[in-house]
């Protein structure tokens, strides 16, 4: 199965409750953190909430 690589390139500060739940539920505390998910529907839609906040690339 395909896994995803997404690594935090913003700031949350700003964003909104929600956004900041998110990045928190995705393992994201701080700008540079990187977490390897599976690639499941539940994370895609996670990721597409804070597309703007993060990187994603996808991993063998």
């Amino acid at each position: 199965m395909a896994r995803l690589k997404v690594t935090q390139t913003k700031s949350k500060i700003g964003g909104t409750h929600g956004q900041r739940n998110t990045l928190r539920s995705l393992g994201l505390k701080r700008i540079g953190d990187t977490v390897v998910k599976e690639d499941r529907p539940e994370i895609r839609g996670m990721v597409n909430t804070v597309i703007h906040l993060v990187v994603v690339e996808e991993v063998e």
